[in-house]
């Protein structure tokens, strides 16, 4: 039972409610449950990687190149004698932070866009969402290369350029789910008395948009996370020594039938990652009675 004190407002207890309630459906997916869990286990050794590596990351020697998994060698070592579990551990740490600030990115310029086109509509809405498609029908992963080989590999850069291009895709998914409000009439008394549009957005639109928000962010996640890998393999994403999954393997995938340990690794820490986010969104869409695949587009 929910304690009421004198300063909690009733939507504020209803908020509560719903939250646990969520919670409770999520909990009864173990399918969901798994990939929470993993998902927090890969963000717990993002954050404590440096300090439970066994060994330095960036050390290279030359008399244990390519060396099979062991006791002293968890994860074997790569093609210049480092020790791949150190740099498993690490691995993920520049990928998540840069999705994790990118996703933020896209949802929150992208989210904001569609909530405010599906609001306003008429011609307005209809010319730039025309611009939208065009956007959306352009190769992506040949810009992002042409934006960084322009701008270099920084950190910054990826941020934006991954938060843009993955907004686009947002807009018009917060926008099919803006659409379903705001002929309601709390939309339209909002209207009658007076509210700004900026209001009505961000006081009225935006809280019934909010669950469909964040499963679209946690699917802009997963695939920023396979796009930033993709840049890191073909040596636009992450600047060496520092580890990269998607580095890891493309440093060594030539080696794969003699040291298959080296692509395995990192490639299963990135597959884990994006599978137990996916597992983690899908549990979430079902507790809030959001259908992914009916998802408005």
């Amino acid at each position: 039972m929910t304690a009421i004190t004198a300063n909690t407002t009733l939507p504020e207890v209803q908020t509560q409610s719903r939250w646990k309630q969520v919670w409770k459906n999520m909990r009864r997916s173990p399918a969901g449950m798994v990939g929470l869990f993993v998902l927090c286990a890969h963000l717990i050794i993002a954050v404590l990687a440096p300090y439970i590596a066994p060994y330095d990351w960036t050390l290279q020697n030359g008399y244990i190149m390519l060396q099979a998994p062991s006791a002293e060698y968890w994860f074997g070592t790569d093609n210049m004698g480092r020790d791949l579990f150190s740099r498993t551990l690490m691995g993920g740490r520049e990928a998540i932070m840069v999705t994790l600030l990118g996703t933020l990115l896209a949802i929150v310029w992208g989210g904001l866009a569609g909530i405010t086109l599906g609001f306003v509509g008429g011609k307005v809405d209809e010319w730039l969402m025309r611009i939208v498609d065009a956007l959306l029908a352009i190769p992506w992963l040949l810009f992002l290369l042409l934006i960084i080989a322009l701008t270099g590999q920084q950190s910054w850069t990826l941020i934006l350029t991954l938060g843009f291009f993955y907004g686009i895709a947002v807009i018009r998914v917060v926008r099919g789910a803006t659409l379903e409000y705001v002929p309601r009439d709390f939309i339209v008394a909002a209207k009658t008395r007076g509210e700004s549009r900026l209001t009505i957005v961000v006081k009225e639109l935006l809280p019934n948009v909010l669950d469909a928000l964040l499963v679209e962010a946690a699917m802009r996640w997963a695939w920023m996370l396979l796009a930033f890998s993709s840049l890191s393999f073909l040596g636009f994403g992450v600047v060496p020594p520092t580890p990269d999954w998607g580095l890891m393997i493309a440093d060594t995938r030539g080696m794969i039938s003699i040291a298959p340990w080296a692509v395995m690794f990192p490639a299963l820490a990135l597959s884990t990652l994006i599978i137990s986010i996916n597992l983690t969104a899908d549990s979430f869409a079902k507790a809030i009675g959001l259908d992914r695949a009916k998802a408005p587009v």
